[in-house]
């Protein structure tokens, strides 16, 4: 069983692997992206038109997701250069993780990053958790002989304990830090009910990418993924203290940060542009 002293030694083991460089973005605000999730009904209808706006809001990458696949990855690829973005990273299904690092190559990411567990790993047990830590070994390896990193992004169910674990904890000390990075939501590690400045800390440099949400005041926390998790809201409208989040990103060198909101309620575009403007603000030195 993982301990909490394991997963503590394991953490401060990572923060050692190597000296972090200061953050490019030292004297002001980082180059911020958008998860293309975030505009998924309009990406399926008319995808180049959506990142020729996603352009012109102000962002400057884009993350992509699995509906996009059904472009072959050098027409997707071609589209997002077309826009003027860069690609840094993508999505890709547990289950397709393994038949899809010939696409990540080809579309050109740094990251190839699993967004989450299957439904029925998500609360079964810490084997689950170690059944994909062994996925996560194999996938980083193989990622690494591809020319690119393998990462995984949390939502709130990997929090949950069992026993004196929790399925994250396990997923950080029965991961190679050579070989498994990590994506980390701000808003789902707050939704769990912890502090993502401390999760920050915690993992050090192995942590290379945030996705920024923010969250509505007076919601109650759960380790549950579903509807009652949702109180999504626009960066800088919410209870996050991002101004906190980018001291302890630029202290471990985080590279990319990526807006997403998983249900947005006001016009798409305006929202985007809402939580651009607040995050380059709230993310500048």
């Amino acid at each position: 069983m993982v301990t909490r002293r394991a997963f503590v030694k394991t953490s401060l083991a990572t923060l050692a692997l190597s000296a972090v460089p200061r953050s490019a973005w030292a004297a002001g605000p980082p180059s911020i992206g958008l998860q293309l999730y975030s505009v998924r009904k309009q990406a399926q209808a008319e995808l180049p038109s959506v990142l020729a706006k996603i352009k012109q809001i102000g962002y400057d990458e884009v993350e992509t997701y699995w509906n996009l696949y059904s472009h072959p990855a050098p027409e997707l690829r071609r589209m997002i250069s077309d826009a003027g973005l860069r690609v840094p990273s993508g999505h890709f299904d547990y289950e397709k993780v393994e038949s899809s690092f010939d696409y990540a190559h080809q579309l050109g990411v740094s990251y190839m990053v699993c967004p989450m567990l299957p439904d029925n790993m998500q609360a079964s047990s810490l084997d689950a958790f170690k059944q994909a830590a062994d996925k996560f070994n194999h996938w980083g390896e193989q990622a690494q002989k591809a020319g690119f990193r393998f990462a995984f992004h949390n939502h709130n169910y990997e929090f949950r304990k069992f026993g004196s674990a929790t399925g994250y904890e396990t997923l950080i000390a029965q991961t190679d830090p050579k070989l498994v990075w990590f994506e980390l939501d701000c808003y789902w590690v707050t939704q769990a009910g912890l502090n993502p400045v401390d999760m920050l800390k915690s993992l050090g440099n192995r942590v290379r990418m945030l996705h920024i949400k923010d969250r509505l005041p007076g919601v109650a926390t759960s380790q549950k993924l579903d509807k009652t998790a949702e109180h999504f809201t626009e960066v800088g409208t919410g209870t996050l203290d991002f101004k906190a989040i980018a001291a302890a990103a630029r202290s471990i060198g985080v590279e990319h940060y990526f807006v997403e909101q998983d249900e947005i309620s006001k016009p798409v575009y305006e929202s985007l542009t809402i939580s651009l403007k607040n995050a380059k603000r709230l993310l500048a030195a």
